[in-house]
């Protein structure tokens, strides 16, 4: 009888223990990084988890890794308060890895995604915005099967958002950004030579008008006028050969309408040689389908709308109206 007391009393003990070291929370109280390695095994993970106070006790780790089962996954985490052993195994089974959040918008071109990853407190690794610009000049060979001469991954950076981890360099976030646009537009049907034409068209209609809506109207002028031998005269191309150059100031002077960038749409007839932003979905589709119109110019009215037209005198009529309006 002592004996089975004894060894009751022994099971209790080790009971407790386990409770103890398993299920009572446990950690920092304090934010706390611990960054996996790929390719570390269980005892590698428990002991670096151990050294960075996220547990009591390695042991105690790898036997939940042999109760449980599942596949460790690597990465960073981030800790910040006590929480039982079960906890800590869960996420890392899971891959509950410590992302950042970075939203792209429709229309945002390189300059601007590029203050967006800095701003997230993403990119430090790759020498922050500047290292984020020069990273996609470099890399062009990612969207080489949809434009073999672009310069800048400019237009196929798809507009979402993302989550990266803090150490993801600026080749990784170009990486999955582009392979975004690839999804979309194997959605959207483009393929083949007209890729780089419809993205650079697309690029236009975005940054000339807000309204969806509106979009294939103002792709059909577009097009009209490229039929007609007409220069395009799309202001957002200006602004954007001024970014190109470091110059924009806020305001197109009369200066830069006569500048002999290729993106001066003023200047020369012709789609510009690139896109000049990072067109969304409704875009895109404008640039695939234009609305079948004879419009060869647009303006906006009192209301953010566009007023389409036809001819140069109904067009200064629209002009007329929206600057008496605007008084």
């Amino acid at each position: 009888m002592k004996f089975l007391a004894f060894l009751l009393v022994l099971i209790l003990i080790a009971a407790g223990l386990v409770g103890f070291f398993v299920y009572v929370p446990y950690g920092p109280g304090t934010e706390t990084f611990v960054d996996i390695a790929p390719g570390t095994g269980t005892v590698g993970i428990a002991d670096q988890l151990q050294r960075e106070g996220i547990i009591r006790s390695k042991y105690a780790f790898e036997a939940v890794k042999e109760w449980k089962q599942g596949s460790l996954k690597a990465g960073e985490y981030r800790f910040d308060h006590a929480v039982p052993l079960t906890e800590v195994y869960a996420r890392l089974v899971k891959g509950d890895v410590y992302t950042r959040t970075v939203v792209i918008p429709e229309g945002f071109n390189i300059f601007d995604i590029a203050q967006a990853i800095q701003a997230a407190g993403l990119g430090a690794d790759s020498g922050g915005a500047q290292g984020f610009l020069k990273a996609e000049t470099f890399h062009v060979e990612l969207i080489r099967q949809w434009n073999p001469t672009a310069s800048s991954l400019e237009g196929y950076l798809f507009p979402d958002t993302y989550k990266f981890g803090r150490h993801a360099t600026a080749l990784q976030m170009l990486t999955v950004m582009v392979k975004r646009f690839g999804q979309m537009a194997e959605r959207l049907g483009m393929t083949g030579t007209d890729v780089a034409r419809e993205v650079t068209m697309a690029s236009l209609v975005e940054r000339e008008v807000r309204v969806d809506a509106e979009r294939p109207e103002v792709a059909s002028v577009f097009e009209n006028r490229l039929a007609a031998g007409m220069p395009l005269q799309t202001d957002p191309a200006v602004v954007y050969a001024s970014m190109l150059r470091g110059t924009w100031t806020g305001v197109i002077h009369q200066s830069e309408l006569h500048s002999d960038s290729p993106y001066n749409t003023y200047a020369h007839s012709g789609l510009p040689p690139g896109p000049i932003c990072n067109p969304g979905v409704a875009a895109l589709k404008a640039a695939i389908k234009p609305a079948q119109t004879n419009y060869l110019y647009f303006v906006a009215d009192a209301n953010g709308a566009s007023k389409f037209a036809s001819t140069l005198e109904e067009h200064n009529q629209n002009v007329a109206a929206y600057r008496t309006a605007s008084k």
